[in-house]
């Protein structure tokens, strides 16, 4: 197996759901805006306009459009972040999806600086919420938020998708300050659907890992499965006159596969 996301940019509204849904589901830590200048915000999933200033569009009225970009981690076949970790905190795993052990980790940031996408990100903080980091993170995310009126945090709740005794590889759980994280494409509920599967008898399914990124997409933009099955949807996507990778001359070969109408 080979995991691919297919992200459509002609069915991309925009809306910021997948972000959303990302940062809930794997508890990424907002900052404050002065920090998110300095290029310190962790947002594994972002969604930005392109060109970059939001206000330019293309085409007459009424026939005028912006165009937008998602961008979470490639998941390279050829992946030079793990070329230059010293301790081998970042690996690939033998389904291509690749991933970080933060306990390895030294926060030396050669990987940040090998990664020609800009997917990863230093945690500059003790990750923690309040009433404060909550307008913090409506500002991150381009939304609004109903916001307490109380200084009060509210109490924590576990990710129902936490693996008991995940240890120091990936899952929801908070990442400590000063380790390097990422996207992971939610390789928590791969490692759940395959228990489940196995708890039951049967042999696992593809169609039963699902990133929390593609569930929530209500443009039905994003699309996930085994590269490798010549049958699935991502490999047949894969293949269409529309389909495009980013950066494809670095010879990193990312399994993240867009497509758009030129």
């Amino acid at each position: 197996m080979r995991w691919s996301m297919v992200i459509d940019l002609d069915k991309c509204v925009a809306c910021q759901g997948c972000s959303i849904a990302c940062r809930f589901e794997n508890n990424t830590p907002a900052v404050k805006p002065s920090e998110a200048l300095k290029g310190r915000a962790v947002r594994w999933n972002d969604v930005f306009p392109m060109p970059i200033n939001p206000t330019e569009v293309t085409g007459e009225y009424p026939n005028v459009q912006t165009r937008y970009l998602t961008r979470p981690c490639m998941h390279c076949d050829n992946p030079p972040c793990i070329k230059v970790c010293p301790v081998q905190a970042t690996f690939k795993d033998e389904e291509g999806l690749v991933r970080q052990n933060y306990a390895r980790c030294i926060g030396c940031r050669f990987c940040t600086v090998a990664c020609p996408y800009g997917v990863r990100y230093f945690n500059w903080h003790v990750p923690e919420w309040s009433v404060e980091t909550l307008h913090d993170f409506a500002w991150q995310n381009r939304t609004s938020l109903p916001l307490p009126a109380t200084s009060v945090p509210a109490p924590e709740y576990a990710n129902p998708d936490r693996i008991e005794g995940e240890g120091d590889l990936e899952g929801p759980a908070i990442r400590p300050k000063g380790v390097v994280e990422k996207c992971t494409f939610c390789v928590h509920r791969l490692q759940k659907a395959r228990a489940r599967a196995e708890a039951e008898g049967r042999a696992f399914r593809a169609d039963e890992y699902v990133p929390a990124c593609v569930q929530t997409c209500t443009g039905k933009a994003r699309f996930f499965g085994d590269l490798d099955d010549p049958r699935s949807t991502v490999s047949l996507l894969a293949k269409s006159p529309r389909a495009f990778r980013l950066l494809e001359d670095v010879g990193t070969h990312p399994k993240v596969i867009y497509l758009r109408e030129w």
